[in-house]
């Protein structure tokens, strides 16, 4: 693409707002050198690495990239044998830090689906050994410690031990010789320790003069008995200095051993800056990765111009490259005919540089080799060129160079020169490009060319809306209808005298009138067909809506029905077992019995068979119905599902967009798009507790009620809950063992059944009834 394309397209505005978003210079340079590239796999690679570092702050928020600095310079000097500085030093040490932060957040992410990043941080080598060298010889305001050597450490300790010697003397002169001084301070002059001392004293201070003030009233002088230890102090300062140098010079040559790791490490760095500065700029412009297609097609669902504020900007859609291969935008200026021209030139640049666009997901975009664009007045005085020798000077270049896999861009093809003869130019152009098979977007103001998509296979008319009611652009691109002049109307309702109105149309002829008059049917038409489309979309959401909402209730009918059977199914199982165990028990116990009514084996058998045949029959169970799958499916309000992004359970609050809603995770609200939200169950419908049955005469229960070791009280609870399940069961007597022991038990017992009104009288059993062990009630 060449320099031109970009600048009058604007690009250079995306660029600005994408070195924005970089964390350091080295993501800075990345962006500066960015261009549209018409490979199509460079572009696919440069679009899916956008995406992956969108799913990464999506999902994190953030990566850690602070600490990273252009070494490449420093690098550089050290490999011809320079000595960094050890500020520059610190910066590699802080480099390597960033690089090791980056590769660990990375390495910890749980989300598989990052193979691009992945692979990115392979390249990047952790050089903790090297961080640490620099580090323990370097502070973090780029000073070289004591504890970089011994030999510095030493050098140190004797300059402090000089200056506190050299300190205590200077300060002994300022108490003693206070009179002779300008101020009672030591101060420093040519790195030297000295006195200010007034000029008439400058004898009584023996010493050597260093400075004066400018008046001359002040002389600073360095005392002869601190000349020898001043000198001592510098010959250590020197060596510190030697000594630092030597440092530097040992850690700049470790640094150059270790020079190409490094460099690839920057270069890596750099790249995963340029990638997340894309991604943030996605994500500030509310964009969406684009897919790309070599054969020409563009869609584009709610496009809007990144350059227009959000809250000015409409959206478009936008096709071309299918049905039709040009488009020609007629209609007044000012409606955003040029807007709408530009959208799809940047979206295309943008798009081929790796960058999202803003638009609904799902938008295709096409990767062409070259973008044409004449649009604007480009007059030259230099070159004595009108607006119409400027324009036709673009075109004759775009002419000589437009192939097939071209997007060329026409504003307001044909104009400055004569009307009749600009539209004529404008139609043989057009021709001439669509002839190539180029993808062609023009915008013009003839009149002429509102047939031109009628008349013309692969080329479509389309226009601006404008609202007469308000006589203001709508900015709204009408595909399909072309645009008609406004004049007559406007004119109307600014208040223009309806004689002068009708005096002109008269000088319009008959084929003009039929042409706005067949374009303003058609732009009714499409209004028309618009509302009753929404309307149809509406009603048809609106029938979907209750069609799930029916299946979901009548599975969770199907379920509850089918837990009732088992609930009801397991009661009778249970009644049953406990019914073969008792009868079991008793034909045991009957059988050891030794009694003259003892019973023949086979009888037995025989009553046993009996028994099982009268076992109830119970229903089989029901094959579940497989639950609705409600993954692509629309989600309702109270409906439980899973977030992917956070893997937390919540509720469905509110449906906010188109595939978009506000989920209830614990204590926070959350909104999430359709495919991040798994479907769990349905919203539980309420249900009333059912009223509990009274036990009627086939409730099981023996006849006789066995008390023996129970507690006092135990024993009279059991025997009254005993009693009242007999009276329901119907038994006219019935026989509780308690025992003989003591007595208290069967006292008990007796005491019970006088006082009880259902109980018509009481007797101990008999022989073969248990006798006194035994009392038998009689009742009513």
């Amino acid at each position: 693409m060449n320099q031109r394309i970009l600048h009058v397209l604007e690009f250079k505005k995306i660029i600005e707002q994408l070195n924005a978003q970089t964390a350091s210079s080295l993501g800075k340079e990345k962006t500066a050198g960015l261009k549209p590239s018409s490979d199509i796999d460079q572009v696919r690679k440069w679009q899916m690495e956008t995406d992956e570092a969108a799913q990464v702050l999506r999902l994190k928020g953030h990566v850690p990239l602070g600490g990273i600095f252009d070494i490449k310079p420093s690098l550089k000097r050290t490999t011809i044998g320079g000595v960094l500085s050890a500020m520059e030093c610190l910066d590699i040490a802080s480099t390597i830090y960033g690089g090791r932060q980056l590769k660990r957040f990375v390495e910890d992410m749980d989300e598989p689906e990052m193979p691009i990043l992945r692979e990115m941080i392979t390249g990047i080598v952790p050089m903790k050994d090297l961080e640490n060298d620099i580090r323990n010889c370097i502070d973090e305001n780029g000073g070289v410690m004591d504890g970089a050597s011994e030999r510095l450490r030493s050098i140190r300790s004797k300059i402090r031990t000089y200056e506190s010697r050299v300190r205590d003397k200077m300060d002994a002169f300022t108490k003693s010789k206070a009179k002779m001084l300008s101020d009672a301070i030591v101060t420093i002059r040519n790195e030297r320790y000295v006195l200010p001392v007034k000029q008439e004293y400058r004898g009584s201070i023996g010493g050597i003069v260093h400075d004066q003030s400018s008046s001359g009233a002040t002389l600073f002088i360095e005392p002869q008995t601190v000349v020898d230890l001043n000198n001592q102090l510098q010959e250590s300062r020197v060596q510190e200095k030697n000594e630092v140098e030597k440092i530097l010079k040992d850690l700049s040559e470790t640094i150059a051993e270790n020079h190409q790791t490094l460099y690839e490490n920057v270069e890596v760095l750099g790249h995963i800056d340029f990638m997340f500065a894309r991604a943030k700029l996605s994500k500030l412009m509310r964009a969406s990765m684009p897919n790309m297609n070599n054969e020409g097609r563009i869609k584009m669902k709610q496009a809007r111009h990144p350059l227009i504020p959000a809250d000015e900007v409409v959206p478009n859609d936008i096709e071309l490259g299918e049905d039709y291969s040009s488009i020609v935008i007629t209609g007044p200026n000012t409606g955003g005919k040029t807007v709408a021209l530009k959208l799809v030139g940047l979206f295309t640049l943008m798009a081929q540089s790796g960058l999202q666009v803003p638009a609904l997901d799902g938008c295709e975009l096409a990767v062409f080799d070259e973008v044409y664009a004449d649009i604007g007045d480009e007059q030259s005085i230099e070159q004595s060129l009108s607006t119409f020798s400027s324009h036709m000077t673009n075109i004759v270049d775009i002419l000589k160079q437009v192939d097939h896999n071209s997007l060329v861009l026409f504003d307001e093809l044909g104009a400055g020169t004569d009307p009749q003869e600009g539209a004529a130019l404008a139609m043989s152009i057009l021709d001439e490009v669509v002839q190539r098979d180029a993808r062609v977007i023009a915008t013009t103001h003839y009149p002429e060319l509102k047939a031109y998509g009628y008349n013309r296979p692969g080329v479509i008319n389309a226009s601006v809306e404008f609202d007469i009611q308000t006589l203001r652009p709508t900015y709204r691109l009408l595909i399909g209808v072309p645009g008609r002049s406004n004049a007559f109307e406007i004119s109307r309702r600014l208040g223009l005298d309806e004689a002068v109105i009708n005096s002109a149309k008269s000088h319009i002829g008959v084929d003009s009138q039929s042409v706005e008059n067949m374009i303003a049917s058609l732009e009714d038409s499409k209004r028309e067909a618009e509302q009753d489309y929404n309307e149809a979309e509406r009603l048809l959401q609106e029938a979907e809506d209750l069609r799930n909402e029916l299946k979901v209730k009548w599975n969770q009918f199907e379920e509850q029905r089918e837990k009732l059977y088992e609930k009801a199914e397991a009661k009778a199982e249970k009644a049953i077992r406990q019914a073969r165990e008792e009868a079991e028990s008793i034909v045991g116990e009957i059988r050891n019995m030794k009694s003259q009514a003892q019973m023949k084996e086979h009888e037995w058998i025989e009553a046993r068979k009996m028994f099982e045949e009268a076992q109830p029959e119970l229903a089989k169970k029901k094959q579940k119905s497989p639950a609705p799958k409600r993954d692509t499916q629309e989600l309702n309000t109270g409906d439980e599902v899973k977030l992917l992004t956070l893997n937390q359970q919540g509720t469905i609050v509110d449906k906010t967009g188109k595939n978009e809603y506000q989920v209830q995770v614990g204590v926070m609200k959350v909104k999430a798009k359709r495919k991040e939200l798994e479907f769990v169950k349905a919203k539980q419908p309420y249900k009333e507790k059912p009223m509990a049955t009274v036990k009627g005469k086939s409730f099981h229960v023996k006849t006789e009620l066995d008390l023996r070791g129970e507690r006092y009280e135990d024993a009279l609870n059991k025997l009254e809950k005993y009693i009242d399940d007999a009276l329901l069961a119907g038994y006219p007597t019935v026989s509780i063992i308690h025992g003989k022991g003591t007595g208290a038990l069967r006292t008990a017992v007796q005491n019970f059944a006088k006082n009880h009104r259902n109980i018509s009288s009481h007797r101990a059993g008999g022989m073969n009834e248990g006798g006194s062990g035994v009392t038998v009630l009689e009742l009513r």
